[in-house]
C-alpha cells in the first residue's frame, strides 16, 4: 500500500503495534534522538537520574544552554553548571551557552532523515525540514526516553499540505506557515501531523522548509516534515554531514486524511496580529502602522538567509531614529559565517545602527529587549502572545525578517515590495564554517564525574495517588486559548527557578490572577476550569508541575492543547472534558465540585464521570481522554510514582 512520509517514519518506528492503528488510538515510538533546553532540562534530568540508571540509551542527545542566559544572579549559571555535568555522568552531547539555539544547531549538526526526534521545547519539530519526525514534549517524557522507554501520543491523522508553483519575490516560508495560521487556526493541526509536498514543496529553500516546521506547533500539530531531497543533501554537504542524508519520500499517489493545496504564486508578505498567531493579515493592510521595536531572531528566522536579508535592506542606511532593532545569530555558526562572507554581512548590520544580540532565544522568550509601553513590536519570531514580550500591554506583530528590516528602517509597518529596491536572493554557502569546538562530546571516562548542584535545584516534589474521591473549589476559570505562557510565565525573572518547585509555583496563573498561588494555599487545592484549546504554545513541563504542587487536582475544559494534556498526565492531575460545552457556562469560581468514587470510576473506565456542583446542586458528565496506560498513571499520582510503583513489585 502506498503510503504519506509520515506513515512510512513511524512505522519503522513502533513499538507498541503491529501495524498503525486509526487515528486516535494510542502508538508508543522508539526514540532515536532527544534534545533538551535549560529552562526544561534540569528537571528533566533530575527525573532521568531519579530512575537510576548509569547511561543514556538513545543513539544522540543533546543538553543545549539557550533560554536562561542572563545571568543575574547565581541560578542559571549553577544550572548550567549542573547540565554540564549530567551530560558527561550519563552520555549526552552538551552545546554550550553560546553555541546557539537547540533547534538552529541541531538542524546543523545533529539531524538525520528518517529518525525521530524527541524535545523538551514545543518548537522540535524545526527538524522535520529535514525529513525527521520531531517532535516537542514534556521533559518527563524525554527523560522516559533517555532511559529507552517509547515515546506514547495518540495517532495523530496526516494532512497532505500540496504546495504548487513558487514564491515571488520578497515573499517566504514565514509567509507559508501564516497562510496556514490563517485558515486552520492555533487549533486546526490538533491531533495531526502536516507533511508538505510537491513541486512547490521542492522549490522552497531549506531555511523556509525549518521555519514552516518550526511554526507548525503553532498550528497545535504534533509535528510537519517536509521530503529529504537533493536540497535536503545539499545541506548536509554544506554541514560536511552528507553522510546523514537518506532520500525519504511519500510515495507517489499516496493518500492524506486531510488535504491542503497551497499555491506559492498566490502568496504575498502577511503579518499576525496581536495576540495570537492566526490573527493574520495582509502586511498592506496595516501598512504605516508606527513601531517602536523591530526583531529578527529567534528559532524560527535566525539563519544565515535571515541575517543576509536584513543586511542587504539595510545597506548603507541606518535603522529609524524611532525603533530599536536587534538582530540574533541563531548559532555560533551563523555568527561566524556573516562576519566572515565576503557581502560583509555583520558590518553591514553593524552600521545600520542594528543591536546584535547573543546567540540565544532572548527576547523571543521575554529574556531582555521588552517594548516599550503601548508599543508596537513587530519580530520574526513565533509567538505573539499577550505579556510574553515582558510587556504587557504591549502589540507584538510575527513577519518575516523581509518584513521587519523593512519595517525597521521605515519606522512604520512596511511591505518590503514597496521599498523600491530590487530584490535579492540570498543563497546559503556552498559550505559552512564547521567547527565543533563548542560542543562538549560524551567523555569515555564517567566514574570520576560529579554531579554539580547549587542551592537553587531543589529535590524532586513526590505526589500521592489518586485519592477515592476528588473534591475541592473551583480556584480559577478561564477562557479559550489559555496558553503555557498564561500557566507558567517565562521571562528573566521566572526562567532561573525552573529548578526550584516551590518557588516557581508562586508564578503560576499570576497572568490570569495574581491571588491564584495564594488561593490554592488558602483552600488546599482544588479544580481549575478552561475553554478551548487549554495550554497551548509551551512544552514546558512546569504548567503541570507547578499547580500540582499547589495542590490542584483537576483541570476540566472544553478541550486540550496535546503537549499539555500529557504532562498533566505525566503529573497525576485528572484532566477532563465537558460532554456538553454549555455545562462550562454554569460553573463560578469558589464552587465546590465533587468527583465521588473518582479512583474506583477511572479504574472502571466508563464512558462519562459524574461531576457534583454542591454550590449549585447540578450534576455535570465529563470524560476523560485516557487510555488504559495514562488510567494507571494518573491512579498511581503520576509516571515517576507509576515507575516506582511497578519497580517495588518486581523487588517484592
Amino acid at each position: 500500500m502506498k503510503q504519506s512520509l509520515t506513515h512510512k517514519i513511524l512505522s519503522a518506528h513502533l513499538v507498541s503495534h503491529p501495524s498503525l492503528p486509526t487515528p486516535g488510538e494510542e502508538i508508543g515510538l522508539r526514540i532515536d534522538q532527544t534534545l533538551t533546553q535549560d529552562a526544561t532540562g534540569t528537571m528533566a534530568y533530575l527525573q532521568f537520574e531519579s530512575m537510576g540508571l548509569d547511561a543514556i540509551k538513545t543513539k544522540v542527545s543533546v543538553s543545549y544552554v539557550d533560554h536562561n542566559m542572563l545571568q543575574t544572579g547565581f541560578e542559571n549559571a549553577d544550572d548550567h553548571q549542573y547540565l554540564q555535568s549530567v551530560a558527561a555522568k550519563y552520555g549526552l552531547f552538551f552545546s554550550r551557552p553560546g553555541n546557539g539555539i537547540c533547534h538552529q544547531v541541531h538542524r546543523e549538526r545533529f539531524g538525520v532523515p528518517g529518525d525521530t526526534l524527541l524535545g523538551s521545547d514545543s518548537h522540535t519539530p524545526t527538524c522535520g525540514g529535514l525529513g525527521m519526525i520531531a517532535m516537542g514534549a514534556g521533559g518527563l517524557d524525554i527523560a522516559m526516553a533517555l532511559a529507552g522507554q517509547p515515546f506514547y501520543t495518540p495517532m495523530p491523522k496526516v494532512i497532505g499540505v500540496k504546495l504548487t508553483g513558487k514564491l515571488q519575490d520578497w515573499v517566504t516560508g514565514k509567509d507559508v506557515i501564516l497562510e496556514m495560521l490563517r485558515r486552520l487556526t492555533v487549533k486546526g493541526g490538533t491531533g495531526r501531523i502536516v507533511e508538505y509536498y510537491g513541486e512547490g514543496a521542492h522549490n522552497l529553500p531549506i531555511a523556509d522548509r525549518f521555519t514552516i516546521c518550526n511554526m507548525g506547533a503553532e498550528l497545535g500539530a504534533t509535528t510537519s516534515l517536509f521530503p529529504s531531497d537533493e536540497t535536503t543533501l545539499a545541506f548536509l554537504k554544506s554541514q560536511q554531514r552528507e553522510a546523514s542524508w537518506l532520500d525519504v519520500k511519500a510515495d507517489e499517489g499516496c493518500g492524506y486524511d486531510e488535504h491542503v493545496e497551497i499555491n506559492l504564486s498566490e502568496l504575498e508578505p502577511l503579518i499576525a496580529q496581536p495576540h495570537m498567531p492566526d490573527n493574520v493579515v495582509k502586511v498592506r493592510e496595516v501598512a504605516g502602522t508606527p513601531i517602536a521595536q523591530a526583531c529578527v531572531g529567534s528559532c524560527t528566522n535566525s539563519s544565515y538567509h535571515d541575517l543576509g536579508i536584513s543586511a542587504y535592506i539595510l545597506k548603507d542606511k541606518v535603522v529609524n531614529p524611532n525603533v530599536s532593532f536587534t538582530l540574533t545569530p541563531g548559532s555560533k555558526q551563523v555568527f561566524e559565517m556573516i562576519a566572515r562572507d565576503k557581502d560583509m554581512t555583520l558590518a553591514m548590520l553593524i552600521r545600520s545602527g542594528a543591536r546584535i544580540l547573543e546567540s540565544a532565544c532572548g527576547p523571543c522568550i521575554g529574556m531582555g529587549q521588552a517594548p516599550p509601553s503601548g508599543s508596537v513590536s513587530v519580530r520574526s519570531f513565533n509567538r505573539n502572545f499577550e505579556g510574553r514580550s515582558g510587556t504587557a500591554d504591549a502589540k507584538v506583530y510575527l513577519a518575516s525578517p523581509e518584513t521587519c528590516a523593512a519595517s525597521a528602517l521605515m519606522g512604520v509597518i512596511t511591505d518590503p515590495r514597496d521599498l523600491g529596491i530590487p530584490f535579492a536572493s540570498i543563497q546559503d554557502p556552498k559550505e559552512f564554517f564547521v567547527v565543533d569546538d563548542m560542543v562538549i562530546p560524551p567523555v569515555s571516562d564517567k566514574a570520576n564525574v560529579k554531579l554539580i548542584r547549587g542551592p537553587n535545584i531543589k529535590p524532586l516534589p513526590h505526589f500521592g495517588a489518586l485519592p477515592e474521591n476528588l473534591s475541592g473549589k473551583v480556584l480559577l476559570k478561564m477562557g479559550d486559548n489559555i496558553t503555557t505562557d498564561h500557566i507558567m510565565p517565562a521571562g528573566a525573572k521566572v526562567l532561573p527557578l525552573r529548578s526550584n518547585i516551590p518557588a516557581i509555583s508562586e508564578f503560576t496563573l499570576v497572568r490570569v490572577d495574581p491571588d491564584f498561588p495564594k488561593r490554592c494555599k488558602e483552600w488546599g487545592g482544588g479544580m481549575v476550569i478552561g475553554g478551548e484549546n487549554y495550554g497551548q504554545g509551551s512544552s514546558r513541563e512546569h504548567a503541570a508541575l507547578a499547580p500540582r504542587y499547589l495542590g490542584v487536582t483537576a483541570v476540566i475544559v472544553k478541550s486540550f492543547a496535546r503537549i499539555h494534556l500529557a504532562n498533566l498526565i505525566n503529573f497525576g492531575i485528572l484532566p477532563a472534558t465537558f460532554v456538553n460545552v454549555a455545562d462550562y457556562d454554569t460553573i463560578e469560581q469558589g464552587d465546590e465540585l465533587v468527583i465521588e468514587n473518582a479512583r474506583t470510576q477511572i479504574a472502571n473506565h466508563p464512558e462519562t464521570i459524574t461531576l457534583t456542583n454542591t454550590t449549585k446542586g447540578t450534576n455535570y458528565q465529563i470524560t476523560s481522554p485516557l487510555t488504559e496506560r495514562q488510567r494507571q498513571l494518573i491512579l498511581a499520582g503520576g509516571t515517576l510514582a507509576y515507575a516506582k510503583q511497578e519497580a517495588d513489585k518486581i523487588v517484592a
